[in-house]
This record gives structure tokens, sequence and C-alpha cells, in this order.
């Protein structure tokens, strides 16, 4: 192809040119948002970049500062502009229609296709942002069978009670042995204990995070090999830089990602730390297929995830036969599905939990009638046996401690928002939506909302254990709702209610400065905790 006609081209030329091809885009931008369907209220747009500016300069990354702003400022919908036009809606009524099953529209899509998660390669895969509706709906056919399991159960109780055995002999170590040595960040142990739990829980291979972060905060080492540590270390760093980074491919549009060197750099960092995932995961996956093999039809395997995912629809099955849609499936899951399920399993397992006892932490120190309602109730049903296992019966007798978990949820949940995306034209909110349309629901604006809830502003545990209590239908989200509510909503209430009991039997936790605001940042959806310092000391 000649060249010709550029050659006579001068700098002027090509920034006329340039600022031609601008003006056109930018033109194109504000017609298509001026002629948009519903126009609501919401901060403006720009080209290329949509509300990023107003989300990183007023509310410093932050997205329940970002949503919680707008709330105030726009009311009960609105609408921003982050990678995709999104419709914010704060009541309950809002959303009926996208959490209840429609035989027209099912309302299972989370997010619309995105050329950035295949990028990623993680559109597709798993359930969390899986949209082929017959592959979500096998994979979590046999995710909800491994994690409902009573077996499972069983498994996640006796982890808890292990794994917080070793995280006791820790903090012996470092704080508890000496008056004045007793404080500690609390949010960054839990990290590290929620690792190590999900990961022994989905793949049956122990994790090391505690280890680790015991290593790098006194002169003494762990037991375990330090070998064996900085390997199992390697994997949890990668595994919560995708969860901390992934929705940077749907948030951040091609061109940035592709052409301006800050979001190239990162996008570019994130595909090689996806790539390092899949290639650990899979050599986990051939292993415990190995294991398997080897082992006798009449030996019993290890209640994990990754085992019942391997022996579905396989002669190691109880349940041989699955249907999904009306069709049997009869055939074993892929490495792929598998490895698909365990991301997820990772994703949605880690922080939510971590974050929301140190939120539990936090306002059992700032409403002491609560906690002391709450040391009755443990010290009831252990009897001053500060020592023993706790037991599935416990778990299940413990009804303040759970009243305290769902209402700091309710307060302060882990899970600000969540999405949902239609395919199909739908009417949402009182508004016509055509198809391609997504919506982000905004937990914080329902779980507040005075319409739904008696003193709303009040933090009352107590309003859960009312004699036929019952929440407004969709008034409390704590683990979404629809087709898409979280399939690991019972894993979740063991560790959280299981882990106060067996804290606040033995130990007085007091927060290290009570004025200290809760420190937390929201990059994507999920509030993080990054710092609780508290005292702790044995219980008298």
């Amino acid at each position: 192809m000649s060249l010709k006609p550029f050659e006579k081209f001068e700098i002027g030329d090509y920034i006329f040119l340039l600022s031609t091809i601008l003006t056109i885009y930018v033109a194109r931008y504000y017609y298509k948002y001026f002629t948009r369907v519903n126009p609501l209220p919401g901060p403006f747009p720009f080209p290329f970049v949509g509300n990023l500016p107003q989300y990183y300069l007023h509310s410093k990354g932050d997205t329940k500062v970002f949503y919680g702003y707008n709330h105030k400022k726009y009311g009960d919908i609105y609408e921003v502009h982050l990678g995709v036009r999104s419709i914010i809606l704060c009541r309950s009524e809002y959303i009926e229609k996208l959490l209840t099953p429609s035989t027209k529209n099912s309302h299972v899509m989370r997010l619309p296709n995105s050329e950035g998660l295949d990028e990623l390669g993680i559109s597709g895969k798993g359930l969390l942002t899986n949209n082929d509706f017959k592959s979500w709906k096998y994979n979590r056919q046999f995710f909800t069978q491994a994690i409902l399991s009573p077996k499972f159960t069983n498994e996640a109780i006796d982890w808890t009670n292990l794994l917080f055995h070793e995280l006791e002999d820790y903090w012996n170590k470092l704080f508890l042995s000496e008056e004045n040595k007793n404080k500690l960040d609390f949010a960054a142990w839990l990290h590290q204990y929620t690792n190590d739990m999900i990961i022994k829980l989905l793949t049956g291979e122990r994790s090391y995070s505690m280890a680790a972060y015991f290593d790098t905060l006194g002169d003494e080492n762990s037991d375990h090999p330090l070998a064996i540590v900085d390997d199992s270390v390697k994997l949890v760093q990668a595994l919560r830089k995708h969860l901390l980074g992934f929705s940077m491919f749907y948030f951040v549009s091609p061109f940035l990602r592709h052409y301006i060197p800050f979001f190239k750099n990162k996008a570019d960092d994130l595909l090689q730390n996806i790539g390092f995932i899949n290639k650990r995961l899979d050599t986990i996956i051939k292993r415990r297929r190995q294991e398997i093999e080897n082992t006798p039809l009449d030996k019993p395997l290890p209640n994990d995830m990754l085992t019942s995912s391997i022996t579905a629809n396989t002669p190691r099955d109880v349940n041989y036969t699955k249907t999904v849609g009306g069709k049997a499936l009869e055939r074993p899951m892929t490495d792929t599905e598998i490895r698909g399920n365990i991301l997820d399993g990772f994703l949605g397992g880690t922080d939510t939990t971590a974050n929301t006892i140190s939120f539990i932490i936090y306002y059992l120190a700032h409403n002491p009638d609560v906690k002391k309602k709450m040391l009755e109730e443990i010290d009831t049903i252990f009897q001053g046996d500060k020592v023993r296992p706790i037991t599935k019966d416990d778990f299940h007798n413990l009804k303040y401690c759970e009243a305290i978990t769902k209402e700091v949820s309710r307060v302060f949940p882990a899970v600000t928002s969540f999405a949902r995306y239609i395919d199909k034209p739908s009417e949402i909110a009182g508004y016509i939506w055509p198809a391609d349309t997504l919506f982000r629901i905004n937990n914080d604006a329902i779980h507040y909302n005075k319409d739904y809830w008696e003193e709303p502003d009040k933090f009352n545990p107590d309003r859960w254990l009312v004699e036929d209590f019952e929440p407004k239908k969709n008034s409390f989200i704590m683990f979404g709702g629809g087709l898409r509510l979280c399939p690991g909503r019972k894993l979740a209430m063991i560790e959280l209610i299981c882990l106060t009991a067996l804290l606040f039997r033995k130990y007085e936790i007091d927060l290290a400065d009570m004025s200290a605001p809760l420190k937390t940042i929201n990059g994507g959806g999920v509030t993080v905790c990054t710092e609780l310092l508290v005292k702790i000391k044995p219980r008298n």
C-alpha cells in the first residue's frame, strides 16, 4: 500500500487530523449520552473515562463512598458510567424483578459479556462471571453439592477448630506472653486465617498464610518448613492480586488497558498473574486425580470441594446422574470447570468472611450491652470450658451470635453492591429498559431505609430474635439474591459464628483506640478492613 499521500504531511497536519478524529469521537459520545434511553440523574461522564475522575478524585477510589455520596445527591435511582452505563437501584421494590426468577427472563447474568473478561480468560468459567446459563447451572450444581453436604459442614467445623488452635499458638508466642505486648492487627491475622481455611476446604491442601505472617513479626519462625510456607504464599498472593484487580478488566476500557502505560502495565501484570494461578491449580487438580485413582473404591476420600468435583458423575459419586435443565449430563467435570469453581470459591470466601469478623469486633467494642449479652450466651453453652472444640450443635445453639452476625452485615455489609444484567427488554423500577442494560443494587442504601427497618441507624441484634420477625422481602441482602444467591452462605455463617464464639469464650478483645474510625477501602464492591488494632488478653 502506498504511503505517498502522507509523505508531504507536516506536524500541523497530523495534529489537525488527530483533532478532527477526537472531535468526532467526543461529539458522537455526547450525542449517545444525551439521547440515551431513560435519562436519569447522576454524575456527568467524560469521554474515554466516564465517571472515573469523580470516582478517584472525590471518593478516593472507594466504591462504598462513591455510591453513598451519589445516593444522597441523586436519590433512590440514578446512573453512573464506569466502563459502561450502570443503573443504581436503592430500594427493595426496584430489585424484586431482578431477584425473582421468571420464565421470560431469569436475570441470571451479573455482567454483560466483556472483552476484558475474555482477555483475562475468566469469562464463561466457574460461577461468578459465567453468562452461559447451562454451563453456570452445571457448575453451580456441583459447587452446591460439595459445599452443602453434611460431611463438608463437619470438615469446615473441624478445620475452624484446628486453624484457630494454630492461630492461638502464634498469638501466645507474639502477644499474650508479655503484659505490654498484646496489641495486634486483627484484620491482618483474620485475612491470613481465612486464606488458610478456604484453600484447605476447596483443595484439601494446606496453605500457610498465618505461618508466613507470623514469620514477619518476630525473631522466631513457625514450625513449618520455610520452602513450603513460601510456596503456598506465592499462590495466595496471586489469588489475592486477582481478587483485587480483575475488575479492572471490566471497568477500564480496552483503549486504556492497551495503550496508556499506567493501565497497560497493570493489565499485563494481571494477565501474567492469572497464568500463574491457572498453572498452579492445574497441578493441584492433576495431583488429586492421581491420588483418587490410587485409592481403592472401598476406602474413604477427603471431603474437600476438589475431591467432590473430581468424583462427580463417576463411580465414586453417590449421586451418579445429574440433571441440568431436565437433561442428564452424565459426564465428569473437566479440569477447566473445576478450576473455575475453585477460583470463584476463593474469590467469594476469603475477604467477605475476614472483613465481616473484623466489623463484628469493631461493633461489639462500641456496644458493650450487646457484648455482655453475647458473652452470657457463650458462657451458658460452653460452661466455662475454654478449650474443647466447637461442635455442630454449638453452631446451631449460638442464636445471639448469629443475630450479631446478621446485624453487623446489615449496618456494615462486606459486599456493598452487586450487579445484574438483562439481555432482554424488561420493566425494572418503573422504566422499560432495553436489552444490555446493567443494574447495580446498592446494599447500603436498602439496609438503612426507614421504610424497611425500625431505627435503621441503631445497631440492634435483638431485632433478629423477635418472634416471627422476617425482614421485608429483599431488604436484607447479605448474600445477594435470586438465582445468584451466594452458594457459600452456609460456610460463611459457620466461620463467622464459630469464630466469634471461639474468640470471646477465651479472650478479652478491645479496640486499641476507641476513637479511631473503622479503616476500610472498597475498590469494587467488597469493603476491605485495612487495619484493626486490638488489645487482646485471656479472659478471667
